[in-house]
């Protein structure tokens, strides 16, 4: 089993568990012991329970911007990987949901995502061809987690099976955004291509 594979089977055991149990009953090693997998290697790989939110943000990442497309306007690729990023979180929906009723009773945690899901955003406002330096970029960033937030409120409530509640929240938040401030720079004409802010090869550490 390779790294990804390792790290994917440990997180999967660590929502299921939130999902059965609550997420301040989850551990590194109660994982690593519900997946079957060695407790030295998810030492090494896990330090804490930390690091299993934020391996899993940069994996909803990775997912998001494995497809992104450099076509249409950037409000059209934003909502591409807003999305792709919340079927990452829709795999493993009751633990997640777990985790987010624990925030308010788990402060460090909640810095910890709220830190994770800035460095997420920037990213994707960057994939989307949206340049993120300076004070604008900084407006921008701060625009794009409050969509983000937005839609994930309204992901927490959406029982249908296409996801079209959670949809229908994202183009609405979008659309107020886009119509809110210029400085957002989502009019983008679609034959633009992304504008390079900066040479990347793979996202950093940050999650849900």
């Amino acid at each position: 089993m390779d790294d990804t594979a390792f790290d994917k089977a440990l997180i999967a055991a660590a929502f299921q568990l939130a999902a059965e149990k609550g997420w301040r009953s989850v551990s590194v090693a109660a994982a690593a012991q519900a997946a079957a997998l060695p407790l030295a290697r998810a030492r090494e790989r896990f330090p804490g329970r930390f690091a299993i939110l934020l391996r899993f943000s940069r994996l909803a990442d990775q997912a998001a911007l494995g497809e992104a497309s450099g076509e249409g306007t950037t409000r059209d690729r934003l909502f591409d990987l807003l999305m792709r990023r919340i079927d990452a979180l829709q795999a493993h929906r009751a633990g997640v949901l777990a985790l987010l009723r624990a925030l308010p009773v788990e402060p460090r945690t909640a810095l910890l995502l709220a830190l994770a899901t800035r460095r997420s955003m920037r990213w994707l406002l960057e994939a989307a061809g949206a340049a993120t330096r300076g004070i604008h970029g900084e407006l921008r960033v701060k625009g794009l987690v409050a969509v983000w937030l937005w839609t994930l409120r309204a992901w927490q409530s959406d029982v249908s099976e296409d996801m079209s509640g959670t949809m229908a929240a994202l183009d609405q938040a979008l659309g107020r955004a886009e119509r809110a401030a210029e400085w957002l720079g989502w009019r983008v004409p679609a034959s633009e291509p992304p504008e390079a802010t900066e040479s990347v090869t793979s996202p950093p550490e940050a999650p849900a």
